[in-house]
């Protein structure tokens, strides 16, 4: 009889420690799904960003590219026409 009562307190406390770990296993494995989804966020921003700098910088030399064309037509023109 005793060592019924302590098999069923032992079996007791071995089925709420299982609980108790799965229960942080459980939290421990949202965590991770959550770090999982906060780094992909970044990387996507990070790719975004780098993307509209380099656009930006391509819009930029291509802008810069048309005056300096337009400025040595124009000017071309300018001399043919006073020659």
């Amino acid at each position: 009889m005793a060592t019924d009562l302590r098999m069923r307190q032992s079996l007791d406390q071995f089925e709420d420690a299982f609980e108790q770990e799965s229960a942080l296993e459980r939290r421990r494995r949202q965590q991770l799904r959550q770090r999982a989804v906060a780094r992909s966020k970044a990387r996507r921003i990070h790719s975004t960003e780098k993307h509209g700098n380099i656009s930006f910088g391509v819009l930029l030399v291509a802008l810069t590219l048309t005056v300096v064309v337009v400025m040595v037509v124009m000017f071309e023109t300018l001399a043919w026409l006073m020659a």
